[in-house]
């Protein structure tokens, strides 16, 4: 599994991130790291635009969201 971190970043850094692991291509499944109800919303809808399904997203208490994605 590949971690991508984009705590402390603003849209569009998350999204974008996100976007160039998975045309990496180098991993199947994904680990996004995000602070922000927005940069989570935007990462699952950009993963999902690539082919990939998000299978979590968990309530990190006060460090955020982690995004669970893999390639369908």
């Amino acid at each position: 599994m590949k971690t991508v971190d984009a705590r402390g970043l603003s849209c569009p850094q998350p999204v974008l991130m996100t976007l160039d692991a998975i045309k990496g291509g180098d991993a199947d499944e994904l680990e996004v790291l995000v602070d922000t109800d927005t940069s989570k919303e935007n990462v699952v809808r950009a993963a999902t635009s690539q082919g990939w399904k998000y299978d979590a997203v968990a309530n990190e208490d006060d460090d955020g969201f982690r995004v669970i994605c893999t390639r369908e």
